[in-house]
């Protein structure tokens, strides 16, 4: 049982401040983790299959030195985030960074490295100036070849979850919106709790407000932004892709493959009504165990529901698979 917890602590009026935003440089920096971790993040792994021959090399591995699989990146790689952040404002305001700030966060970097990761960290924070403009040319290469050509559709992707998050706080309220973000998420009294990993923390929200960051590429999990003068922020999983992804002369099917891979987006489009697993896998000319392969993954998305039937188990879109399957 997880005994860290992050509490962001909310003031009576800081309810009201409970906003949404959108980060490009935290889905590059994810993008970059699936790189190094792909086996753990199934939901990306048709994205993956798409850029896998594309990564330039050099930007990668210098990128991969401050983004590890797991753990701290620093903080300067994500500017200040809004409800429509751009990436050419997030690489402008990086490139602004005192080297002193570079130097702290490059630090923090190197607490956790080890072996050549460690020399060559080091060997970073030596030329703080010129070690930022080596990582922000680094990050706009990788953003040129990972993420802009899919950009306009993860948008939309981001945009659609914030839209149906706002819609549950008028329908539901905000205590049950807070719950459905991650399992790890809860709301108590005047606080949202956070289970983390490796820490516990209490973060005073009074006067800020609580910053809401959903994100495609580092699903399934959460993570948080604690430390000033960065509002606290929460980074969590959408439940699904939106209804606007799909790309000019696309089917359906070949639009959603680009993200989710060709199985799961079949399996998906399928469940046009509640349908066994075998079923399924019939319909989707796919083994059984593929199918329930997928169905999981889809189900662990918010995309599908399942439920018994006697000796059977059905599946079904939920209102975000529909939305999705068009």
């Amino acid at each position: 049982m997880d005994r860290n917890i992050v509490t962001f602590s909310l003031g009576a009026d800081d309810i009201g401040l409970l906003r949404f935003g959108l980060s490009p440089g935290h889905e590059l920096a994810h993008a970059v983790r699936t790189l190094q971790s792909a086996g753990s993040r199934p939901l990306q792994w048709g994205w993956l299959r798409t850029v896998r021959d594309a990564v330039p090399a050099g930007a990668f591995n210098l990128m991969r030195l401050l983004v590890a699989p797991s753990g701290y990146f620093p903080d300067f790689l994500t500017g200040p985030i809004s409800g429509d952040t751009t990436p050419e404002e997030e690489i402008a305001h990086m490139r602004s960074t005192p080297p002193d700030t570079v130097q702290t966060h490059l630090t923090k970097v190197l607490r956790l490295a080890t072996g050549e990761r460690h020399q060559r960290v080091t060997a970073l924070i030596r030329e703080p100036v010129r070690s930022l403009s080596r990582i922000c040319d680094a990050w706009e290469e990788l953003w040129a070849a990972l993420i802009a050509p899919h950009w306009e559709q993860l948008r939309r992707i981001l945009l659609a979850d914030i839209a149906q998050r706002s819609r549950s706080i008028a329908q539901q309220g905000t205590t049950a919106m807070i719950a459905s973000l991650h399992e790890r998420v809860s709301w108590h009294g005047d606080s949202v709790r956070v289970r983390m990993h490796s820490w516990t923390e209490f973060v005073p929200c009074e006067g800020s407000g609580l910053l809401l960051v959903p994100s495609v590429f580092a699903s399934p999990w959460c993570s948080v932004l604690t430390e000033k003068p960065v509002q606290p922020t929460l980074f969590y999983p959408v439940h699904a892709l939106a209804n606007t992804w799909h790309q000019t002369n696309t089917s359906a099917e070949g639009a959603l493959s680009a993200l989710m891979g060709e199985g799961r987006a079949r399996v998906l489009l399928c469940l046009t009504g509640p349908r066994s697993t075998s079923e399924t896998a019939s319909l989707c000319f796919l083994a059984v165990s593929t199918a329930s392969h997928h169905l999981a993954a889809l189900r662990e998305a918010g995309l599908i529901s399942s439920t018994r039937d006697g000796a059977r188990i059905l599946h079904a879109r939920t209102l975000l698979g529909d939305s999705l399957a068009g």
